[in-house]
Formats: structure tokens, C-alpha cells, sequence
């Protein structure tokens, strides 16, 4: 199956936290849209690791992606080497997306800048006619892909975005699928230890953040990324 973007998470709910409501959105637009995430969060402080693949299947559910992989790289370990980035290239040439979205470049969590420059290198790696893969139980070589973009979500930290999506109208899907992590985010009831993404105050962030950058360019909500190269428009106009 070709995808027309492909979404990168260090841990499950990276991908929906950091850019929900726009693949939400681009779902919509009749566009396929997967998920690929790199650990199962498995050294996180509250849930476990089977509570968060069920998670992440649910909001995978919610968003309408047309696929959801988990590499299972060690969660706070994995590393950007050889044998981290063939896996990786593997999953670009299996899908080969055209655009592939990931992980913000700093970022509070190590993994998170971590998975960033492990997926960046990786996909100018998967451009590399030398390099030879193939898909686990078949004997074909894969075919050299390189996504034509790649940009990078934002999370913890309030990073100046090189870009802004206008996700209005779908901010409430991006939080539902949020809230299916029932294990991670603020629960009243929960007798699970406070972690610094349990509290209202983060879950309240995630729309007045969208509201906040929807205020920049003139619309109701908004998700902002930074690109790898300069964004180049093809006439004045296609700006909002």
C-alpha cells in the first residue's frame, strides 16, 4: 500500500498530540494517511505497554489512518544506527509516503529529538539506490524511496513553527484520539503517580496551543511545524 504521508512517533501518542487534527484533516481529504511508532512507550510511568497498544489502535480507529506499525525500538535506548535506521528505511520503501511527518527536533524527552534525527537521516538513507532491503518474509529487494518533505511536529516545547496548518474543524477529533490514551492523560479518579503530561493544565494546552497558533494566521485553530527546507510557495496568493 503507497501512503500520501507518513506519521513518525517516538512513543504512541506523539503523532496525535503533536499533529492529530492535521492528519485528521488530510484523512478527510480523501488522503492515506499511517502511523508508524518507534517504541511501545513501555518505560512510561503510568499504563504499560499492552495498555498502550490498544491505545494506539483505538486512536488510530478514531483518526481514519489507513495503517499503524509499531518498530518496538527499546523505549529511552533505542540509538540512530545502522540497524535502527535499515528498519526504518525498510517501512519507507514498504509505503513510500510522500511526505513523512515526525517528531519536533528539541524537545523535552530525550526520544523525542532522538527519534526526530533517527527518522530525518533515515529517509535521505532510503533515497540510496546501495543500500539493499527487504521487507521481513520476502525475497524481493525493495525499490529506493525518498519522501519529497519531511517535517517535524511540535511538542513540549513552544518551538517558533517554520509553517502553521489551519486545522479548524477538526481540533475535537485530534482530542478524542488524544483521549483515548485513558492510561497517560488527566483522569481525576486515577491512582496512577502525576506525571507532567497527566495534568489538566496539559490536556487544557492542547487546545488553547491550537487556538493560540489558529490566532496567528486569522482561523479558529491551527497546528505548527518546522521544515527541514524553506518553504517555497508557487504565487503570493496561496498564503492565508
Amino acid at each position: 500500500m503507497k501512503l500520501d504521508i507518513l506519521v513518525f512517533g517516538s512513543h504512541p501518542d506523539d503523532a496525535e498530540l503533536g499533529a492529530g487534527a492535521t492528519i485528521a484533516k488530510e484523512v478527510a481529504r480523501g488522503k492515506k494517511v499511517g502511523i508508524v511508532d518507534l517504541t511501545r512507550g513501555e518505560l512510561g510511568t503510568r499504563g504499560s505497554a499492552e495498555i498502550r497498544d490498544k491505545e494506539a489502535n483505538a486512536a488510530a480507529g478514531i483518526l481514519g489512518v489507513a495503517v499503524r506499525e509499531n518498530l518496538e525500538f527499546a523505549d529511552g535506548f533505542f540509538v540512530n544506527d545502522k540497524h535502527h535506521q535499515k528498519a526504518i528505511i525498510r517501512i519507507l520503501r514498504k509505503y513510500q509516503p510522500e511526505i513523512v511527518l515526525c517528531n519536533a527536533i528539541e524537545d523535552r524527552h530525550i526520544d523525542h529529538a532522538r527519534g526526530s534525527k533517527l527518522v530525518s537521516d533515515s529517509c535521505f538513507l532510503s533515497g540510496l539506490i546501495k543500500i539493499d532491503t527487504k521487507m521481513e518474509g520476502d525475497d524481493r529487494w525493495q525499490d529506493p524511496w525518498r519522501p519529497k518533505q519531511v517535517y517535524h511536529y511540535i511538542q513540549w516545547k513552544n518551538i517558533e513553527p517554520d509553517f502553521v496548518v489551519d486545522v479548524s474543524g477538526f481540533i475535537n477529533k485530534k482530542e478524542e484520539a488524544i483521549l483515548a490514551y485513558s492510561s497517560q492523560f488527566h483522569d481525576p479518579n486515577s491512582k496512577e503517580p502525576d506525571t507532567p503530561i497527566s495534568s489538566k493544565n496539559f490536556l487544557d494546552s492542547v487546545n488553547y496551543r491550537a487556538r493560540d497558533l489558529g490566532r496567528l494566521i486569522g482561523v479558529e485553530h491551527a497546528e505548527g511545524f518546522t521544515s527541514e527546507r524553506v518553504p517555497g510557495i508557487k504565487k503570493l496568493n496561496d498564503l492565508i
